[in-house]
């Protein structure tokens, strides 16, 4: 590799990641690019946690072996270079003499292995944030030269640029959301809100003052019509900006049931102590529920319990309602029920319905983190 083609690379790499704005496309094309245009053959990048949990964001050219099991050899396990990212002692490119996930592979597989025995590696940063590790391997090479070393260290020096540069981007547009969704409930509460509470006074005031029954009644069903389109829209608000979320889910959830006229119990057990994506789809799946109970369960009363484990929370809502027959699920989709679904696949979780006419509802949810 001559210097003006690393130079090349090096731009090419750099107007690429300037044009990127979704992470893990960005990373499947610069790792693409960055292997096509040098002689490393392979390439896999790490994401890591600050728990130590890795998780394998972009590949390419990987051996047949490798990519088995959905590339159980590169998901599962520890090995030295995601040890030394954790320990901080990893600062720079480097060789690896020998890798655990390799050494697997091979201990396993007589062919499929592409010739990959060694690997170089270099942490993924962006001043002192941290975000994972490159790694890039070539068949039949088990150390890489200086000059290459280097060129690999310029490419993570710019991928983690970028990936800081994306995350600060999705953040400005987390708030500008959040900012639309404050505004948006302000206007409904001191407008359409304030308008429904008349009309309510309004008509309880009609009622009062007739002595015709049909204008009494008139003015009753319009009394009602007004109080449950006032609940309705209360529960609105709340879903662009649920109230209390800061003094924890236990206070939310009870929050937004006492506004629907529910009785919530809710039993947590472990720590709970959650990402703030993982703790709002908490809130937003028992939101749904409570909604969709209070809609068509015919029940007051629902039961939540919570339980938190080292890497996953599981939830269970549970109503004591008129239930219905689950299998027609698919059938006769429910728009909440899918609302709950997509939550919970976004992060990576499990969803599980389970009803019967008469016996009321149960939803289990189990997300990781």
């Amino acid at each position: 590799m001559s210097d003006p083609s690393n130079v090349m690379i090096l731009k090419e790499i750099a107007e690429l990641l300037n044009e990127e704005t979704e992470l893990e496309s960005m990373l499947q094309d610069a790792l693409e690019k960055f292997l096509n245009g040098t002689d490393f053959y392979a390439g896999w990048i790490f994401f890591i946690e600050e728990n130590g949990k890795h998780s394998l964001v972009a590949h390419n050219h990987l051996p047949k072996a490798f990519l088995e099991n959905n590339c159980h050899f590169m998901k599962v396990g520890g090995c030295w270079c995601v040890n030394r990212f954790k320990t901080g002692s990893l600062k720079k490119a480097s060789n690896i003499i020998e890798c655990k996930r390799i050494v697997d592979a091979l201990n396993q597989k007589h062919e499929g292995t592409g010739g990959l025995t060694h690997h170089a590696t270099v942490p993924l940063q962006s001043g002192n944030e941290h975000f994972g590790l490159l790694n890039v391997a070539t068949p039949g090479q088990r150390e890489f030269e200086e000059q290459e070393l280097a060129l690999l260290e310029s490419v993570a020096f710019q991928i983690g640029s970028a990936i800081k540069r994306i995350q600060l981007t999705k953040k400005e547009q987390e708030i500008a959301l959040m900012q639309e969704k404050n505004r948006l409930a302000r206007d409904l509460h001191d407008a359409v809100n304030q308008l429904l509470f008349s009309i309510t006074l309004t008509a309880r005031g009609g009622a009062e003052m007739s002595d015709t029954k049909e204008v009494k009644e008139t003015f009753n069903g319009l009394q009602s019509l007004a109080q449950e389109a006032l609940t309705e829209m209360r529960a609105l608000i709340w879903q662009l900006r649920p109230r209390g979320l800061e003094g924890g889910i236990t206070a939310t959830v009870k929050g937004y049931g006492d506004l629907l006229g529910l009785d919530v119990s809710i039993e947590i057990k472990g720590v709970v102590s959650l990402p703030s994506k993982v703790e709002e789809t908490i809130f937003r799946i028992c939101q749904e529920a409570l909604t969709n109970c209070k809609r068509h369960a015919q029940t007051q009363k629902v039961f939540i319990y919570i339980e938190s484990y080292s890497n996953k929370i599981d939830l269970l809502i549970r109503d004591f309602g008129c239930g219905f027959h689950a299998q027609h699920i698919r059938s006769l989709p429910s728009v909440g029920i899918n609302s709950m679904q997509e939550r919970a696949t976004l992060l990576g979780g499990s969803f599980k319905v389970d009803s019967t006419p008469g016996k009321g509802t149960t939803i289990y949810v189990t997300l990781p983190y």
